[in-house]
């Protein structure tokens, strides 16, 4: 495939125009900036830096190390070579100096996942009387939408996640009431070897938190270290894996409770956070089908406000959700107005997690999560079938 090759170049007209932007510089350097590999859709060692700028108006233009030159074949545009960094600041001058360009950057570092380019490149580009905006929008619509592909990789994953989950959840229980140890790395390994069957990959074991354990959202268990299952654990599973690295991956997070009745506690706190997860969906379904604009910091806050209506607000300590691209963690817009301000537009092509959580340090932890994908006919749940009911194992 060529670089850009399929490129939306009318699009991006369209976009620059409305962010007044003359071009997007893109500028990667050691895989530090996903968003400008893939747009460009390059391969390459990347080890010296380059800067292509697409312009609303005229051919592309790249900047390139001489010794690297074989990542941008078939171009379609002007390749001007560079080796000495004299080089590289004479056509950077040439190519933008006085004009505005947009970059990944985020103002205030409003939105990390979106500051990709360093501090000291920018101030390069700006030496040169050039403006500098943020390419967020840009981002979403070129770097973080899914392919045809990618969508059907994701739907298969969603439903073969959703059956490993309540088959290794159910597992567990069994295994308790027959009165043999389960312990949260035995899980995990259960998770793995159904990924192999299921001919998914990842690039981590799942989280599996038992009671206390899940009241920490990022726990990673190990072995020695790891809790035993008893009787009246709630059980938290995370598990996320695709048909191959680097593709859009599901990602997932199911609980169960290792008994037949749990308590008010337990049962309060599930039905919170399903309803939180429930009224970021609906937001979202009720604007689209009103043709209304939405952003992910809306969609947190419709959340929050269910968790935090329950009297668990402190409780719900990361964002409702985060975009889900080539990496788990993507580029495109988060349902965050809570660690950072996410305003960007969710746009049809992207897509992103819910998962609302409460965790109570000490004690115990819940935390349900699905996939959306907005589609052109509006937002589409995966899996098919989310999990309504606390577990009982």
């Amino acid at each position: 495939m060529k670089p850009l090759e399929g490129f939306d170049f009318p699009a991006l007209r369209e976009l620059l125009g409305t962010l007044k932007a003359d071009g997007w510089l893109l500028y990667d350097f050691h895989g530090i900036n996903p968003a400008a590999t893939r747009v460009l859709g390059i391969n390459g060692m990347g080890t010296r830096r380059f800067f292509v700028l697409l312009p609303r108006a005229g051919a592309p233009v790249a900047i390139a190390h001489r010794i690297e030159l074989a990542s941008f074949e078939g171009f379609p545009g002007e390749v001007r070579p560079y080796a000495a960094w004299s080089e590289l600041h004479e056509r950077l001058r040439a190519l933008v100096g006085g004009k505005t360009v947009a970059m990944e950057i985020s103002h205030d570092d409003a939105v990390p996942y979106l500051d990709r380019v360093p501090h000291g490149v920018i101030e390069l580009i700006e030496g040169f009387g050039t403006k500098v905006v943020s390419s967020g929008t840009l981002v979403s619509r070129f770097a973080a939408r899914w392919s045809p592909s990618e969508l059907a990789g994701h739907r298969r994953a969603a439903e073969a996640l959703a059956e490993i989950a309540v088959e290794t959840l159910r597992w567990a229980g069994a295994q308790l009431a027959a009165g043999k140890e389960v312990r949260e790395t035995a899980m995990q390994a259960r998770v793995m070897e159904a990924f192999g069957r299921a001919s998914l990959v990842t690039d981590h074991p799942p989280i599996v938190g038992f009671q206390a354990n899940a009241a920490n959202p990022h726990y990673d268990p190990r072995p020695g270290a790891d809790r035993r299952l008893v009787a009246g654990d709630v059980l938290l599973l995370d598990l996320w894996a695709g048909p191959a690295l680097g593709t859009v991956f599901a990602d997932q997070t199911w609980m169960g409770y290792a008994g037949n009745m749990p308590g008010a506690e337990e049962r309060k706190i599930w039905e919170t956070v399903r309803s939180a997860r429930d009224a970021a969906v609906n937001l979202l379904k009720e604007r689209w089908a009103m043709r209304q604009p939405v952003t992910g910091a809306s969609l947190d806050d419709a959340a929050r406000g269910v968790i935090r209506a329950a009297g668990y607000g402190e409780f719900f300590v990361h964002r409702t959700g985060h975009s889900i691209d080539r990496d788990l963690h993507g580029s495109g817009p988060h349902l965050d107005n809570f660690e950072t301000a996410d305003e960007r537009m969710l746009i049809p092509g992207v897509g992103f997690s819910v998962e609302p959580g409460i965790y109570l340090p000490g004690r115990l932890g819940m935390r349900t999560e699905i996939n959306v994908y907005l589609g052109d006919a509006g937002p589409e749940v995966t899996p098919s079938r989310p999990q309504q009911d606390l577990l009982l194992v």
